[in-house]
């Protein structure tokens, strides 16, 4: 009875064949499901991309384009990854709407003659703002895939050899794909504390970022567990709305990557707009309790311990490659201690193992971040069709953003790093103080940091201020082709502008600034 049709197929191992395929809404029988899958003939691609994130979606609409037949396989049925749908993109949305609240409630802009009353939240509204974002920008990526003539598969990829693979969607459906070549871009999931500490994500009370970007309601108290980029972008978020943070960090400093210059200046600005700091400091344990927890913690300076009760916990403790379910045990291909796949970056990013089988992103070696990921993918796909290009990436030239209210971004060496090294070099530093777009704006906390050779030669950039993400593209350029503070201080910047400030302080490592 649940039979629906049946059909002859003709599959290129076992010939013609008479195959029963079942009605929706009824699981076939195991071996009903193997005889579909066998006599399936499986298309064929010159190139298989496992994941629509930032590096697979822009991987294969590369592919695309130099001529390569291929398709591109992702399980979450929305393309853009963890970045589009839960990440980057949503906590930008959220980032904007709660600074625009925040100015107006903490009276900065009454001091521009710009007055509200009873000025209030509307959250859900609020996350529909945010989830209109992400669905335009889902379906756009769907689209340029069609437009590029993509083959787009929605279901979990998994290798059945080096060269097959099967896309199982969440029905139970199986395609199954023959390729020549396999890109693996399945990205990175957050991390959780043990469940021996007592805190179990439930996306509620204890909370990953995913959880953070969709809350129903702003919590009285929240404690961050992890001062890094999420936990201060998020922790930032919903102290804007009114929620008392406290941010754990178990590291001597937030953000720890950063500059320390540069990192303790953005350490002073975030306690003034009100959260809670606590660095060198551990979580030891944890408890869940009707609608809220008790977060225990101890400081690693003088052992003092503290019990934190919050409505919400949330947890940024970092994230991890995301390879669970992709079958490499049984091609042999392992993963390192980091959870992470080898590769060869010198040599299109494939596994030594299987060579026609790559990976970029998240899942290899390096920092996580979407852009890095897609500039991999874009390194990787133009050598696998011989198009000319260099054949590494300088990761020196790999730009990082805090998007915080100010915004923090930086690329190349920290003056901590060279100072590590032994390294000789200059600096040159201009604070947006003395910068006069950030004065019109009354926007001007923060510095622009340049960091130079001895020859003048460009060895990191650092900013803390008001549209930094945008200015330390100008340094990641300069970088990527050699350049020296002298070619971006002689480089005529428009006036007013928040740039600058880049200029001044090229302007103070190669010789002095004006302006200061």
């Amino acid at each position: 009875r649940s039979i629906s049709w049946l059909k002859t197929v003709v599959c290129c191992r076992c010939g013609p064949s008479r195959v029963m395929f079942r009605r929706a809404g009824y699981p076939p029988k195991a071996h009903a499901l193997r005889i579909a899958v066998r006599c399936f003939a499986a298309e064929k691609y010159q190139l298989a991309v496992i994941g629509g994130g930032p590096a697979g979606y822009v991987a294969a609409i590369k592919a695309s384009q130099l001529g390569l037949k291929t398709v591109c396989i992702e399980k979450r049925g929305a393309l853009g990854g963890t970045c589009l749908n839960v990440g980057c993109i949503p906590s930008k949305a959220l980032l904007n709407a709660t600074h625009k609240y925040h100015e107006l409630k903490n009276g900065h802009m009454a001091k521009l003659g710009i007055n509200a009353d009873n000025v209030t939240i509307d959250l859900p509204k609020m996350m529909k703002a945010k989830d209109k974002a992400v669905v335009g920008l889902t379906k756009g990526i769907e689209g340029l895939l069609k437009k590029n003539k993509v083959a787009y598969v929605k279901g979990r990829g998994e290798f059945v050899t080096a060269t097959t693979l099967t896309a199982t969607d969440d029905q139970g459906n199986v395609t199954e794909i023959e390729a020549e070549h396999s890109l693996i871009c399945t990205g990175s999931e957050a991390s959780t504390l043990p469940a021996s500490m007592g805190l179990p994500v439930d996306e509620k009370i204890v909370v990953t970022s995913t959880g953070a970007l969709s809350l129903s309601e702003v919590p009285k108290k929240m404690v961050v567990i992890g001062g890094g980029v999420i936990g201060m972008e998020l922790g930032s978020v919903w102290g804007a709305l009114g929620a008392e943070v406290t941010v754990v960090e178990f590291m001597d400093r937030i953000c720890p990557g950063l500059d320390s210059e540069v990192g303790n200046a953005f350490h002073k600005v975030m306690q003034k707009q009100g959260l809670s700091i606590l660095t060198s400091t551990k979580v030891t344990k944890g408890e869940v309790h009707g609608s809220g927890a008790t977060v225990h913690i101890e400081s690693l300076k003088d052992g003092s311990t503290q019990a934190l009760e919050c409505d919400v916990v949330l947890m940024c403790v970092g994230r991890r490659p995301f390879t669970d379910g992709l079958g490499l045990e049984k091609l042999g291909i392992p993963i390192n201690k980091f959870g992470q796949i080898e590769v060869d970056s010198h040599n299109g990013f494939r596994t030594s193992q299987h060579p026609n089988i790559m990976a970029v992103g998240d899942v290899i070696p390096g920092p996580m971040l979407a852009h890095k990921a897609e500039e991999e993918a874009i390194m990787a796909v133009e050598l696998l069709a011989k198009a000319p290009r260099p054949d590494h990436m300088n990761y020196d030239a790999i730009p990082g953003v805090v998007y915080t209210h100010p915004e923090v971004a930086q690329v190349g060496k920290t003056e901590d790093e060279l100072k590590a090294a032994g390294a000789k070099y200059k600096k040159g530093v201009f604070p947006f103080m003395a910068n006069s777009r950030a004065r019109a704006n009354d926007d001007a906390d923060g510095l622009v940091k340049v960091l130079v050779d001895e020859n003048d030669k460009i060895l990191g950039a650092h900013i803390m201020g008001p549209s930094a993400g945008d200015l330390i593209q100008s340094f990641v350029m300069g970088m990527e082709y050699g350049a020296c503070s002298e070619d971006i201080a002689r480089t005529c910047h428009a006036h007013p502008t928040h740039s600058e400030a880049s200029k001044e302080a090229c302007l103070a490592a190669h010789f002095k600034p004006i302006h200061m």
